[in-house]
């Protein structure tokens, strides 16, 4: 079923543009002190935190050869977390050593994420910024994370663009979100947001969800290599989620981009 509510989108957080709903912006901002409770609206995101944060720290691994024992695996790294919300990502990667900038274009979303890690030592560097801005900074990482954001955003192909150009030659993208059939509608909306009220209503547009071919497509423009694809399912008897290879609903996607 659909994830959760989701991380505010990126794009101009003073206007409409092709990479932005500002509706999105604001109705997500009018949720930012609920980040952090996690019997809350932003349940599902705490409940499927551990399965994405897996993905995340695999991919990362892997493609970076490092090594994947001990408390600090992503040692070094420089990463860039967009459509931070209030940091739900942001931190735990930043716990298992990497150096997180996490952006996001609502400034109540930055100062819940803010208030949050301070008091734990965290040094994550949250901006109220747009990944546009940071590209035309010329600011590189060694990756960017981008979950449940790409389902709200209305030119896809043109944001993905801006995602892969602030990250360095041979580093990664990671994405998650909801693919576009019959069985996403009836799960991550019919269910989610009317059956089961896990969402509110109208959190997500059915047409904007994005198949896994169309994703690929779209990050082969953007300048990279074929993409990596993992699902995650909900098992309602044990009430967790889980990767799985099914694609089918919510699933994860990781690319690289070219050394050269």
């Amino acid at each position: 079923m659909s994830s959760a509510p989701t991380e505010p989108l990126t794009g101009s957080p003073t206007g409409s543009s092709r990479t932005l709903d500002t509706a999105e912006v604001d109705r997500f901002q009018r949720m930012a002190r609920e980040w952090w409770d996690a019997g809350g609206k932003f349940k599902p995101l705490h409940q499927i935190g551990p399965v994405r944060l897996a993905f995340i720290r695999d991919e990362l691994t892997r493609h970076f050869e490092l090594k994947s024992g001990g408390l600090k695996p992503l040692d070094g790294l420089k990463i860039l977390d967009i459509g931070c919300g209030g940091g739900l990502i942001s931190e735990p990667l930043t716990r298992l050593g990497a150096r997180v900038t996490g952006i996001d274009p609502g400034a109540e979303n930055i100062a819940v994420a803010r208030t949050h890690a301070e008091p734990q030592g965290l040094a994550i560097d949250y901006r109220v910024a747009t990944v546009e801005e940071l590209a035309a900074a010329g600011e590189v990482y060694n990756a960017v994370v981008c979950l449940e954001v790409v389902e709200h955003v209305p030119d896809v192909g043109l944001f993905l663009k801006a995602c892969a150009s602030v990250v360095r030659p041979g580093g990664l993208v990671v994405l998650s979100t909801i693919n576009r059939n019959l069985k996403s509608y009836a799960l991550a909306i019919v269910a989610a947001e009317y059956v089961l009220g896990w969402l509110p209503r109208g959190t997500h547009q059915w047409d904007r969800f994005i198949t896994p071919d169309e994703l690929a497509a779209h990050l082969s423009a953007a300048g990279c290599g074929p993409a990596r694809f993992m699902g995650f399912v909900y098992n309602p008897l044990r009430d967790v989620w889980s990767l799985d290879p099914d694609t089918g609903v919510n699933y994860l996607a990781s690319a690289a981009k070219p050394t050269v």
